[in-house]
């Protein structure tokens, strides 16, 4: 067989193997990220003053949701990278500080199967800010040097404020309350 050949050869088997790597590691990815992403239902029909718009409805459902899954990865992994964007004011305050804690006491939080019920409930007339109530549902798991000591189906209520950004609605309040 010629040198030619050979390196031809080579060349294209490597390729498949790169091909199949990337789809091996893309699904594998997707698999994560399917497990990791929040499901958001929102109810805008007793919002006001102002009535939701339909593409603002989008991106309140896409940014909470991207805010959630956010929120669960920089707690898991104890990072404060994902708060980055989806989080403002009180509420990134609140989170960086959780996880400083839980660096400095070797804790970490896992979030599963997070289900959220989030009603509008106010839309200012200038659009600037909108409070939400947030039903959530998850699995709650925390961890202590990686052995987990705390598992526990979790179903809490959320005030949410959130306000618009330059491509984006952040999340600037999120308060724990006993009920609605």
């Amino acid at each position: 067989m010629s040198c030619m050949l050979k390196r031809s050869l080579q060349f294209r088997l490597s390729k498949v193997v790169v091909i199949g790597l990337i789809v091996l590691l893309g699904s594998t990815l997707n698999l994560y990220a399917a497990d990791a992403t929040a499901q958001v239902q929102l109810n805008v029909a007793k919002a006001g003053p102002r009535a939701v718009e339909d593409l603002t409805e989008r991106g309140i459902l896409r940014d909470y949701r991207f805010a959630w899954t956010s929120m669960a990865q920089a707690l898991e992994f104890n990072t404060l990278d994902p708060l980055e964007g989806p989080f403002a004011g009180d509420a990134k305050k609140w989170l960086q500080e959780t996880v400083s804690g839980q660096q400095r006491d070797g804790l970490s939080q896992r979030y599963l199967n997070q289900n959220h019920k989030l009603e509008a409930v106010f839309y200012a007339p200038e659009g600037d800010v909108m409070e939400l109530h947030d039903t959530a549902e998850y699995q709650l798991q925390i961890s202590d040097g990686g052995k987990l000591i705390h598992d526990e189906h979790v179903v809490m209520h959320y005030v949410v404020l959130m306000t618009p950004a330059a491509d984006r609605w952040v999340v600037r309040q999120l308060q724990a309350v006993p009920q609605f």
